[in-house]
């Protein structure tokens, strides 16, 4: 069964992001970047429309369910700045996700062992979210957790960041209780604290994410550091059509769009 930690009121925190055994074919960000590409701006945040996902917590106080809490905020932020509603899952349907992708049985301890977040990618966007394929994404790229540009412009772009990771100890000893908290270097990650969490804004400190129904920053050395392969971090932007449509009209040069579309598109054949 997936860790969890207590939070101050008594109620508890679980985590549930599980190493990549396999790695999947995966594209990268950096390689439909060009020179002409302007700088993203100086910082930039999502946030506004998408609060009431934000503010979810999808299970993820009784169950290992961090990746596919992930998903149900991700989906809110591109859902509320596509359509200005966000979209929001019930209960039934984060579990069915999380069955789907995770193996979880409801009401069975014993399967609730978390998830990885390339299966759970994969899965998004082969079927969406919902029983009628609805909010399914055109695909996902790696970000270098280690490239500050980078790192802004697929915010600015594509409008989020999935984070995995492994907390060191620090972060969660105890785990924040409000929001505004600030995630910098803090000792060796822990494996037994693998963890997925959403970006959907920067500034010049770091990223802004959202985890256990909370807002905080995690800056970008910590990023550089946890998200590092040799760390066993990853570090993801998903792409939905929405959102693809819309980047291309915040930067129709230096992005090789048509490219990154056809190899969405041979990925899914």
């Amino acid at each position: 069964m997936v860790k969890h930690i207590l939070h101050a009121d008594g109620s508890k925190r679980f985590f549930g992001r599980r190493r990549p055994v396999a790695r999947y074919p995966r594209l990268s960000l950096k390689n439909y970047l060009a020179k002409a590409l302007p700088n993203p701006p100086p910082q930039w945040n999502w946030r506004r429309l998408a609060v009431p996902s934000l503010e979810e917590m999808y299970l993820n106080d009784t169950e290992g369910d961090c990746v596919i809490a992930e998903l149900g905020h991700s989906a809110g932020v591109l859902t509320a700045n596509a359509t200005g509603t966000p979209a929001l899952f019930t209960g039934t349907q984060i579990n069915a996700l999380y069955s789907a992708i995770g193996g979880y049985v409801p009401g069975d301890p014993s399967t609730d062992n978390g998830c990885d977040i390339q299966t759970a990618l994969n899965y998004w966007g082969l079927n969406g979210l919902l029983p009628d394929g609805s909010h399914k994404i055109q695909g996902y790229l790696a970000v270098n957790p280690a490239d500050i540009t980078e790192l802004q412009l697929a915010v600015f772009l594509f409008e989020n960041l999935c984070f995995g990771l492994d907390l060191p100890d620090a972060w969660v000893s105890p785990p924040p209780a409000t929001d505004g908290f600030v995630w910098d270097v803090a000792g060796p990650p822990d494996q037994a604290n693998g963890h997925c969490v959403l970006g959907f804004g920067y500034n010049r400190i770091g990223v802004a994410i959202s985890t256990w129904a909370l807002e905080g920053v995690m800056t970008y050395a910590a990023i550089a550091q946890y998200c590092a392969a040799a760390n066993q971090g990853e570090l993801y932007t998903v792409i939905s059509q929405d959102g693809l449509i819309k980047a291309s009209q915040r930067a129709p040069n230096g992005f090789s769009w048509n490219q990154l579309q056809a190899d969405f598109a041979a990925i899914k054949a």
